[in-house]
């Protein structure tokens, strides 16, 4: 996520309606009335966004990793007629790999 995009998500996380133009934290107009945010705020709310989207590295990690959902649901059928457990091997090797 580049520096910008972390801005423009900080500001509308804090104030979903705000209107604005911003190429930095030192260089934002507010627009029609908004009220403007601190910078400080602005910072504290990035630091949330990035610690939150480093805490779900897992997720993202496994979502890579698992099999497609048409894979997953052929898995189950044929596991479900030959009375095997494939499916759920497939899927807890990708937990196993990359835990919470």
């Amino acid at each position: 996520m580049n520096d910008l995009t972390l801005l423009l998500l900080s500001i509308k996380k804090i104030n979903p309606n705000a209107e604005f133009e911003a190429s930095n934290i030192n260089n934002i107009i507010w627009k029609n009335g908004t009220t403007p945010i601190a910078s400080n705020e602005i910072l504290a709310k990035q630091q949330e966004l990035i610690t939150e989207y480093n805490s779900n590295k897992y997720q993202r990690d496994r979502a890579k990793e698992y099999p497609s959902i048409q894979d997953q649901l052929d898995m189950q059928y044929w596991d479900k007629i030959n009375g095997t457990n494939k499916w759920q091997q497939a899927i807890n090797a990708v937990k196993q790999k990359y835990p919470k």
